[in-house]
C-alpha cells in the first residue's frame, strides 16, 4: 500500500495546511506499514521541495511546468490523478482549503475513489481507516470508513499539528503532460490581503457582525485583531451587505476555521455561521442580547455593547502586551 499527500503552495511559499496534511498523512502511513510519497505542483518548486522533509515526506514528488503557475483546478486534479495512479497510491490526503475542496472531487472521480471531507480526526482500525468529520452544520461528528479500493481525504486546517524535525526528502521530478483543453479554467490574479493571516490559518480570529451596525466601525474589530496578531472574520450578514470582503466570511456558505481562539463581536450565532466556526478550541463571545445563540457555544461571553467593549478590550490588550 503507498499513501500520498498533496502539499499546497502559494506563490512558491507552502501553506500551513500542507505541511499539516504531510505530517498527518506520514502518520497514518506509518500505522498502515505502507510507503509514503508526497506531492507539490507549481512553477519553479524545486527549491521548496525540500522543506517537506522536515514533516516526514523521504520522497517528494514535483509537478514543476511553467503552465501550472497559475491555479487551474482541471490541470491540477489531472496532474495529482496521474501521479496518484502511476506511484499506485491508494489513499491520497489534501488539505481541506479551497483549493482542497475544489480538486478533490476531481481527483476522486479519475481514480474512482470514495471522498471523505473535511475531516478532523483520523486513526486506524484493523487495518482501516477512521475519519471523523462534522455533520448537520457542524453539530455533531461521524466516524467514515471509505470502502472503495482508492480512498481520498480532505483534511480541515488547523485541526491536525505540524511539528518540524530534521528530516530530509529526496526530490523527484514528474513528467508533465498537459494540453490546452486540459485548462477549463485558470486562477489569473489572486488578491491577498496583507498584514494579517487569512482566516483559515489563523491561530487567532476576531469577527465582526451586524453588531456593529456599519462598515465605519469595523475599525474597532481590525484594532484588536492587529493587536492580538489575530485574523478578521466576518458574519454572512455583513459580507451580504457588502460591509466586508467575501474572502472574510466565516460560515456554512463561507469559511470553515478552526482557530484557537475566536472572538465573536456583534455575532447572533446562527446555525450557518456557527457550522463555519465551531470547532475552534475557545469560542468568546461579546454581544448586548444575554439570549443570543452564540453564548451556547461560547467558552466566554460578555454580556455588552460591543462599541464601549472593544475600545476597553484593545486598550487593556496593549497595555498587557507593550503594544
Amino acid at each position: 500500500m503507498k499513501v500520498l499527500a498533496f502539499a499546497e503552495q502559494r506563490d512558491n511559499k507552502f501553506k500551513k495546511s500542507a505541511f499539516e496534511t504531510v505530517k498527518a498523512a506520514r502518520g497514518i502511513a506509518d500505522e498502515l506499514r505502507a510507503e509514503f510519497v508526497a506531492m507539490v505542483i507549481g512553477s519553479g518548486i524545486e527549491s521548496i521541495a525540500q522543506e517537506l522533509g522536515a514533516y516526514g515526506a523521504s520522497r517528494v514528488v514535483t509537478a514543476d511546468d511553467a503552465s501550472l503557475a497559475q491555479h487551474s483546478n482541471t490541470a491540477y486534479a489531472k496532474v495529482i490523478a496521474e501521479v496518484a495512479a502511476k506511484e499506485g497510491a491508494e489513499v491520497v490526503f489534501l488539505p481541506a482549503s479551497q483549493m482542497g475542496k475544489d480538486i478533490a472531487p476531481r481527483i476522486a472521480v479519475k481514480l474512482g475513489a470514495g471522498l471523505a471531507a473535511d475531516c478532523v480526526a483520523l486513526r486506524v482500525e484493523n487495518g482501516n481507516i477512521v475519519a471523523t468529520r462534522p455533520v448537520f452544520a457542524g453539530k455533531a461528528l461521524i466516524d467514515v470508513r471509505v470502502r472503495t479500493k482508492t480512498k481520498v481525504f480532505t483534511l480541515r486546517p488547523n485541526v491536525f499539528t505540524a511539528a518540524a524535525d530534521s528530516g530530509t526528502a529526496q526530490v523527484e521530478k514528474a513528467p508533465v503532460a498537459l494540453e490546452p483543453k486540459d485548462f477549463g479554467s485558470v486562477v489569473k490574479e489572486l488578491k491577498v490581503a496583507t498584514g494579517r493571516p487569512d482566516v483559515t490559518e489563523a491561530d487567532i480570529i476576531v469577527s465582526g457582525g451586524r453588531g456593529l451596525k456599519g462598515p465605519e466601525n469595523f475599525h474597532l474589530i481590525e484594532e484588536l485583531a492587529d493587536v492580538m496578531g489575530a485574523g478578521v472574520g466576518a458574519s454572512r450578514a455583513v459580507v451580504d451587505a457588502g460591509w466586508r470582503p467575501h474572502d472574510e466570511q466565516v460560515g456554512q456558505t463561507g469559511k470553515t476555521v478552526s482557530p484557537t481562539m475566536y472572538v465573536a463581536c456583534g455575532i447572533s450565532g446562527a446555525v450557518q455561521h456557527l457550522a463555519g466556526m465551531s470547532s475552534s478550541k475557545y469560542i468568546v463571545a461579546i454581544n448586548k442580547d444575554k439570549d443570543a445563540p452564540i453564548f451556547q457555544v461560547a467558552d466566554y461571553g460578555i454580556v455588552g455593547d460591543v462599541f464601549e467593549i472593544l475600545p476597553e478590550l484593545t486598550k487593556q490588550l496593549k497595555a498587557a502586551l507593550g503594544k
